[in-house]
Formats: structure tokens, C-alpha cells, sequence
């Protein structure tokens, strides 16, 4: 009986182990069509990355970037189009305007969970949080952090891995390095969003072409 009694109480510990946070709430939103939503969802799949950090039993965060390549920038551009029935001219004009940014910056969105939420500083001037994007050129550090809020049924039609209790953040890195090389070299496979801090780090690797 005792045996029995270790052996329920080790499975309830670990099934309070997840590697994937808890997810509540409505569904996220999907295209009428399901070959156009498959797509997407399989272009997603390529230009993001997840990573967890955990404390023993204990989460500490659980993270979500997804690379704006112009590919996956004019992907989110005709599906905002469908979701909105904007007119050709202005999702041509949206397009325009995602296809300007890429060549400026690199850009991430980022979605994090933390179940304290007093870590959740990642656009602060002083976060504990140290982000940086790896590729074969080095290392830079962001240019620009920008808190989006929380994960609502809109911010999850496009990134649909973020649940209720997510924020989203558009992170931002130079395109060159300081001595003018490519931070993303032609050719390369893939990159790594990095965050770390004292609770622990996280690598996001995506697909960079």
C-alpha cells in the first residue's frame, strides 16, 4: 500500500512537469480555407522556435519567436487580408511596407508565459533578461523592444502558439554586424534567439531563409 502511495504521488509531480504551457481559453482564429490555413501554419512552423526554462518541477518561463522573413511577412499580410476583406490596395500598400522593414531589420515577434510575472521586464531599461541573435556572423543584441500586450484571439491569429496568458513583444536586431558584414549571412540555414538570465536560458532556433 505504502509503494502504491509513493508511486501516485511521483506521477502527480510529474504530471505537474509540462512542456508545453497551459492552454485556455477560445480556439485561435483559422482561415475558411483549410489548404490556405495548413500553409500557414506550415510556414509558422518553419520560422519559429520554443524553449522552456524550468526550475526543478517548477516553470519559469516558456518562450515563442517567429522570424518576420518577407516570406512570412507577406504570408501574415493576405491572411490579415482574408481576416480583415481588405482591398487590394491596401493589402498591396501593407505589403509594401513589410517589404521596406525587412530590409532594414531583422524583427521577431516574441511570446513569453511566466508564472511570476514579476519577470516579465523583457523591454525594460534594466530587465534581468539578456537577449541576443546568434548566426554564423556572431552575436548582436536588439535595437529595438516593444511590449504588444497580452495575447488576445487577434494577436493569436497569427501566432497561434501564444494562449491567454502570453504577452507579445517585436524585438528588433541590426542587419550588419559592426565591421559591415550580414549579421545573416546569404546562405544560412538557420539562427538562434537567445534569452538568458539568472533564472536560466532559452535557445529559439528558427529556419533563417
Amino acid at each position: 500500500m505504502k509503494k502504491l502511495l509513493v508511486a501516485g504521488a511521483l506521477v502527480g509531480v510529474l504530471s505537474g512537469c509540462s512542456t508545453t504551457p497551459p492552454a485556455v481559453g477560445e480556439q485561435a482564429p483559422t482561415l475558411p480555407d483549410e489548404r490556405a490555413e495548413q500553409a500557414y501554419r506550415l510556414l509558422l512552423a518553419r520560422y519559429s522556435g520554443q524553449d522552456q526554462i524550468y526550475d526543478g518541477f517548477d516553470t519559469r518561463l516558456f518562450a515563442g519567436v517567429t522570424l518576420q522573413t518577407l516570406k512570412f511577412r507577406e504570408a501574415r499580410v493576405k491572411r490579415q487580408a482574408v481576416f480583415q476583406m481588405l482591398p487590394t490596395a491596401k493589402t498591396e500598400q501593407l505589403l509594401a511596407e513589410e517589404r521596406a522593414e525587412a530590409s532594414q531589420v531583422h524583427e521577431f515577434f516574441l511570446g513569453v508565459h511566466v508564472n511570476d510575472y514579476r519577470y516579465l521586464d523583457f523591454d525594460f531599461k534594466r530587465s534581468i533578461w539578456r537577449m541576443a541573435l546568434v548566426t554564423p556572423s556572431g552575436e548582436v543584441t536588439p535595437t529595438r523592444i516593444r511590449r504588444l500586450g497580452r495575447a488576445d484571439l487577434e494577436m493569436r491569429a497569427y501566432y497561434p502558439y501564444t494562449s491567454v496568458f502570453w504577452v507579445g513583444y517585436e524585438v528588433q536586431f541590426p542587419t550588419t554586424m559592426a565591421n559591415g558584414e550580414p549579421v545573416i549571412p546569404p546562405g544560412t540555414g538557420h539562427v538562434t534567439f537567445r534569452l538568458a538570465s539568472s533564472l536560466g536560458q532559452a535557445q529559439l532556433t528558427v529556419a533563417a531563409e
